[in-house]
């Protein structure tokens, strides 16, 4: 034969057997697989950690594209990935599967802020600082003022909406050109006695005309001695700011205002402040309780204090009194005596998520005043406080569409 048809003749020989060796060996592939399935056997998942999508450009965008409303846009990056509550922070290499790890804690408290001046762009500045945008925006506005903000500021209500956050007006019977506690106009008996019921109409009949769901705190921190309402000064009597409280409330209420949610919002407890017992209005008058409290450091013959040092007994108290939700209105520390990086990992790590169960948002007054407050204090401080609030508990701005009333906990 042909020494050229035999060389043919070779290589589809080698080719056949080559098929059938791979058809072989496939088959035997298969079923290998097959017995592995019914023995309940896997495959090696690859662990991969993805850092949230800033919710302020994802999930509020969504929601307001859905009402018709449109949201500032921003740009926001965490720091760092975030690794699911209770797990050890892992190292490239690791091997834990991911159906191995807890779920991604879904939002339970209303992250907030209240910043120097009412301004978009101060708020943006402390999201960018914080790399999370906030669903609460506090502010405060007094009955004596006369430059138009003793009225309810639609405009910046619907800013604040618009940003996808919630309103929150510390709103205060008083003059604050007045550096003093003591201010015949507006004592308690005056607010009873239906002095200001022309006043209070108005900002009913606005809120009404407004018609979005905000939070109303009313008279904060009335049992300290620091405050017109307070029933330690002024001429203030006992029992006659629970009387005051539901004067005004009444006037909404009898006015068909259905979209404000009201916050009594008491200091932290101190040697000689006044019981909170005494000094609240009732359930049918509250919707959320709320606290105010400060690590002071050793700033005015103050001590160094934990998150829960602050606010433990406070927070007992009020669970004593009702069973509303709890809101930390106003929280900051100081960098002065100890470490405010470690406090502020402290509060919104371990005591937020596993002590405090009943306290469903948390404001961080974000201004220098008698000390830095503001998480920009240090580079410590404000990576501490930007590494913590991407834990999913802690919720963005989310609520451009809010409708609801009173403002539910998450």
């Amino acid at each position: 034969m042909n020494k050229r048809i035999l060389s043919g003749a070779h290589r589809r020989k080698t080719l056949l057997i080559l098929i059938c060796g791979v058809t072989l060996i496939l088959l035997v592939f298969g079923i290998a697989i097959k017995i592995a399935s019914a023995t309940g056997l896997s495959t090696p998942a690859i662990n991969i950690h993805h850092a949230p999508l800033p919710q302020a450009a994802a999930s509020a965008s969504a929601t307001a594209n859905q009402a018709g409303l449109v949201i500032s846009s921003q740009s926001i990056t965490p720091t760092a990935t975030l690794v699911p509550k209770g797990t050890p922070a892992a190292s490239s290499t690791s091997t834990t599967s991911p159906s191995s790890l807890p779920p991604l804690q879904s939002a339970s408290v209303y992250l907030g802020v209240h910043v120097a001046l009412d301004s978009l762009s101060y708020v943006s500045a402390f999201e960018a600082d914080a790399h999370k945008a906030v669903s609460i925006i506090m502010w405060y506005q007094q009955w004596g003022l006369t430059n138009g903000w003793q009225y309810l500021q639609t405009y910046w209500m619907n800013d604040v909406r618009l940003h996808g956050s919630i309103p929150l007006v510390t709103w205060d019977p008083e003059n604050p050109a007045i550096a003093s506690a003591t201010q015949p106009t507006y004592t308690l008996q005056n607010i009873i006695n239906g002095n200001f019921d022309a006043y209070i109409t108005r900002w009913a009949q606005d809120s009404k005309a407004w018609g979005h769901p905000y939070f109303l705190r009313f008279a904060h921190e009335m049992n300290g001695d620091w405050n017109a309402w307070s029933e330690q000064v002024n001429g203030n009597k006992p029992g006659q700011f629970v009387l005051a409280w539901r004067h005004v409330h009444d006037i909404f209420t009898r006015l068909g205002v259905s979209n404000v949610t009201w916050v009594w919002s008491p200091n932290i407890d101190y040697s000689v402040s006044t019981p909170l017992r005494e000094l609240y209005p009732g359930d049918a008058y509250v919707d959320w309780a709320g606290m105010s409290g400060y690590n002071w450091g050793n700033i005015g013959g103050h001590v160094w204090q934990s998150f829960s040092s602050v606010f433990s007994q406070t927070y007992n108290d009020i669970l004593s009194i009702t069973s509303r939700p709890i809101m930390i209105t106003e929280t900051a520390s100081t960098e002065q005596a100890g470490n405010k990086a470690s406090w502020i990992t402290d509060a919104f790590v371990t005591q937020l998520p596993h002590n405090f169960p009943r306290i469903h948002a948390v404001v961080w007054f974000n201004e220098s005043k008698e000390t830095d407050w503001q998480i920009e204090s240090s580079t410590s401080a404000q990576n501490a406080f930007a590494s913590a609030i991407q834990s999913g508990m802690y919720a963005s701005n989310n609520f451009a569409a809010l409708n609801v009333t009173s403002i539910p906990p998450l």
